[in-house]
């Protein structure tokens, strides 16, 4: 059965961490929401037998988007 993917281990931060940042940073809030809706859109063709195509697409939208939101609570140092 698919599972939802758990953001905030990958990012190894507690809720509480990830919350503040959110509250401080509108761009991390809607990467944020996309990257939840997305990860919804992965659980559901899995569990709906989407073809494996199509889920390795979707799959690749939601990295790009842990991507992005990692560049922001994890900046890269200079």
């Amino acid at each position: 059965m698919p599972v939802p993917h758990d953001l905030l281990a990958d990012l190894h931060v507690s809720a509480e961490q990830f919350q503040a940042l959110i509250d401080k940073d509108h761009d991390l809030h809607k990467l944020h929401k996309e990257y939840n809706a997305k990860d919804k859109e992965v659980v559901a063709a899995e569990g709906n037998g989407t073809n494996d195509d199509k889920v390795t697409q979707l799959r690749k939208e939601r990295l790009l988007l842990k991507d992005k939101i990692e560049r922001i609570v994890h900046p890269p140092k200079s």
